[in-house]
């Protein structure tokens, strides 16, 4: 079970159909911004202003019924489940999947409103939820709507915790024009969402998973900007950490972190983070190392005027990566318009795009001689691509001036785009990279811009279109290990094929805090978790990067498929 928190609808149908294509079972529990959402047999009559002008979406989907409303207040519930035929045996058993379905909204639904003496059921001749079905003036609490094929679910159902009912009056709701439509706040009931959810997941979990572990995550629920790193909040970055003295034994509260993000941390169960300066174990430490080709690929970068991620980002294994001759050009300057509370790449307002960059990055890999090359990006939301078009321009020129070396691009989430996305996968990169980089409940303090459906959805899009994808994780923040095998669970269900998993540094006081060090014991671990998962590669260990060892990865990975 996974609660995602807000999310568009089309991102959420393919990532239901990515789910889909598994055999896993999965109940995503969500919420979407205001869409309308047509069934195969609906009538478009049904539909009485243009969805638009009040502002919302209009989706036509494989699911029965007729036009519905999903929006904010209404926990959506998509179970993407196996169905039992009849019997045991045979075609999945329809009518009795959507009745169960049906009994777990009814059954939350009374125990919620009995206290006011409402009834709660089903109403002959018209699916869903109904209060006071009985009675002559039915109203509708609860829409289901699925589809069943090759013994598997998908869509499901919609639950009016407290929406806004007007949304409804542009509409003929499910295609019934002379029935109300109702909501628990309406009826009296003052709920949350999440305690709706919790009452949910637990009769779903009972109902859909009888006698088998359930395995849940949630997104936080909600956040403040007080929650958030200072680097998050726009004060920029720190002091640079030196974490070579001993850390500090006497101190009782964490030095150099906010008051109301300490509170914040506590609650997540981050409460131990170490102290500004905390001594280095053994294995993260990286000696100096500037050979040949270190100071090569420098000097060419520095003529090129070309930025390397390797540099901007602090990563410790700059000299293994450059004395090989590997480097990672980061593409569309160095100005990121997001600021993740891990990441120490600069957040002033970007430049203006430099449409001579592919051209020099394709330059600078075939004068070094490069076997394999990876490039990312900045975040570059106030671009309508999301800076797609850079990016697969690079791929193209690279293919030009240097036939023959592999590449893997390192990309953003592209503000959810599926059209961005598509130009970066039929530009052909070896490998297409988007980094989750941490589990659901620390998502919005880590990286508060992005969405982890979001992530899941882009590496299933790509995978979809054909692309070898690849995720990456930073542990050391407060995640617990159950959370990090969620996450691997999910990158496996989706088909990504490498995982890079590594060590959390912190890179100024104004980030986020390192909660512990993770030892190479549990690395190796998250190894062999991951790929009993099925993930294809996993590469774990305090060190790890993104891009560390790609090109070994890559072609040790197309070897075997």
């Amino acid at each position: 079970m996974r609660w995602l928190g807000r999310v568009d609808y089309a991102e959420a149908w393919d990532l239901q159909q990515s789910l889909f294509a598994g055999t896993a079972d999965h109940l995503l529990l969500l919420e979407h911004p205001p869409v309308y959402t047509m069934g195969v047999r609906g009538d478009e009559a049904n539909i009485l202003v243009d969805p638009a002008s009040v502002g919302a979406e209009l989706h036509r989907v494989n699911r029965g019924g007729d036009v519905t409303f999903h929006g904010p207040g209404q926990l959506v519930g998509y179970p993407i489940v196996n169905v039992a035929g009849k019997r045991g045996g045979g075609m999945a058993d329809t009518v009795a999947f959507v009745t169960a379905i049906e009994q777990i909204i009814i059954d939350v639904v009374a125990d919620l409103v009995g206290s006011i003496e409402r009834t709660v059921g089903r109403l002959d001749g018209f699916p869903g939820v109904w209060i006071d079905h009985e009675s002559n003036q039915p109203r509708k609490i609860a829409a289901v709507g699925v589809r069943l094929s090759r013994g598997r679910s998908m869509h499901g159902f919609a639950l009016n915790v407290s929406v806004d009912h007007e949304w409804f009056d542009h509409i003929v709701p499910c295609g019934i024009a002379d029935k109300a439509v109702t909501s628990l706040a309406a009826e009296g009931v003052e709920i949350s969402m999440a305690e709706v959810t919790d009452l949910i997941a637990a009769r779903a979990a009972a109902v859909l998973a009888p006698g088998r572990p359930v395995e849940r995550a949630d997104v936080a629920w909600r956040h403040a900007v007080s929650d958030l790193s200072a680097f998050s909040r726009g004060e920029g970055p720190g002091d640079v950490i030196k974490p070579e003295r001993p850390a500090a034994q006497d101190k009782p509260e964490r030095a150099g972190v906010p008051v109301q993000l300490g509170r914040r941390l506590d609650q997540a169960g981050v409460s131990d983070g170490m102290e500004i300066g905390a001594r280095k174990p053994e294995w993260m430490r990286v000696k100096l190392s500037t050979g040949e080709n270190y100071r090569k690929l420098k000097q060419t970068s520095r003529e090129l005027g070309l930025v390397t991620v390797c540099e901007e980002a602090g990563c410790p294994n700059i000299f293994d990566c450059w004395n090989e001759g590997t480097a990672t050009f980061m593409l569309l300057g160095e100005r990121c318009t997001r600021a993740c509370g891990f990441c120490l790449v600069d957040t002033r307002k970007p430049e203006a795009v430099d449409l001579q960059e592919p051209l020099r990055v394709a330059k600078a890999i075939a004068d070094l001689g490069i076997d394999f090359a990876v490039l990312t990006m900045v975040a570059r939301d106030d671009l309508d691509d999301g800076g797609a078009n850079i990016v697969a321009e690079s791929v193209r020129e690279i293919r030009k001036q240097a036939p023959g070396v592999g590449v893997e691009v390192l990309i953003s989430d592209l503000r959810g785009s599926a059209e961005s996305l598509r130009v970066v996968v039929d530009s052909q990169p070896d490998i297409v990279n988007h980094n989750i980089e941490t589990v659901a409940r620390l998502q919005r303090a880590v990286r508060p811009s992005a969405s982890y459906a979001r992530s899941l959805t882009l590496l299933a899009r790509a995978k979809a279109q054909g692309a070898t994808t690849k995720s990456g994780i930073i542990v050391g923040m407060g995640e617990k290990p159950d959370e990090v095998e969620a996450t691997l669970a999910d990158l496996a269900a989706i088909g990504v094929d490498i995982v890079t998993i590594g060590q959390y540094l912190r890179p100024t006081t104004n980030h986020l805090p390192i909660q512990r060090w993770v030892t190479p014991d549990e690395f190796a671990e998250f190894k062999l978790i991951g790929e009993g998962l099925g993930i294809a590669h996993v590469e774990s260990s305090p060190l790890t990067r993104s891009s560390h060892h790609a090109g070994s990865v890559a072609t040790g990975l197309h070897a075997t498929i």
